[in-house]
């Protein structure tokens, strides 16, 4: 026969293990909800990571354009008025060539590259001798009239502060046909993995030696690793140009997407002096 005394013991027992069940359920349930923001978190870092390194300026390929697959999806903010004017009348390129073409360009020589855009012109001085396929293929392009009435078709704003223009299909996928070699990767400008405002520089698929046409102008000191060719520099005015167009935003709000000013090179014209 169980005495009181044995039955208190077990009642209390029986309290203890109810109590140590519940605990251990709730630290279950806290471990599941912390993974579970772990997780929404680890996606908003990788997509950030992935932005801002190797895959920042993933272009001219046959994938779609990988800036676009990290790009977060977000509803647009209320637009900023658009600062820029109509496009000039005419149709943009699309003759591609199999090839780089041949060197043509003095590397000795001065190099200056005008975006004649609808919201102003950007001047900018290339780097003839150190990115001399870069240069060569610039002037190349713009004597075919390739960047002609092309959109700049993504702008980001938030992290790292970029104009990307280039590709006349306007997608982030476009290009000319042919690659060029990566070049000036160890420009003196490129410290502590940050391209400063006022950079030029080449977009590419993230791969070696996979450059295009699809470049992007710098207006605020950006983290990027060492991975994108510099070829130029923009001038004073024109970098008062780019910052009129980065103060429009985006068009998804989220920092990165297709810039609300209506950015069309009209005219690209590279010239030696």
């Amino acid at each position: 026969m169980v005495s009181q005394e044995q039955r208190r013991r077990q009642l209390a027992r029986e309290k203890f293990l109810r109590q140590q069940q519940r605990r251990t359920q709730a630290r279950r349930k806290s471990r599941i909800r912390n993974s579970v923001i772990a997780s929404a978190l680890g996606v908003v870092l990788i997509g950030s990571l992935a932005l801002y390194t190797t895959g920042a300026f993933e272009s001219d390929g046959d994938k779609a354009n990988a800036s676009a697959e990290v790009t977060p999806s977000a509803e647009a903010t209320s637009k900023a008025p658009d600062p820029c004017e109509k496009p000039a009348a005419g149709e943009v390129a699309s003759k591609t060539w199999k090839k780089e073409p041949a060197i043509s360009i003095d590397e000795s020589a001065t190099y200056t590259m005008t975006l004649e855009t609808t919201c102003g012109t950007i001047d900018m001085a290339l780097k003839a001798s150190a990115a001399p396929h870069t240069v060569n293929s610039f002037n190349f392009l713009a004597d075919k009239g390739y960047f002609d009435h092309s959109k700049c078709h993504r702008i980001t704003t938030n992290g790292i502060y970029v104009l990307q223009c280039g590709d006349p299909t306007g997608t982030g996928t476009g290009g000319p046909g042919y690659t060029i070699p990566d070049e000036n990767l160890k420009d003196e400008s490129l410290k502590d993995n940050t391209y400063p405002a006022g950079t030029v520089a080449m977009a590419n698929t993230g791969q070696k030696d996979s450059g295009g046409s699809q470049f992007f102008l710098v207006y605020e000191d950006s983290p990027l690793p060492p991975s994108y060719t510099p070829f130029g520099t923009v001038s004073e005015d024109g970098m008062k140009v780019l910052k009129k167009i980065a103060a429009a935003g985006d068009s998804t709000g989220a920092g990165d997407g297709a810039p609300n000013a209506t950015v069309v090179i009209d005219k690209a014209t590279v010239t030696e002096s």
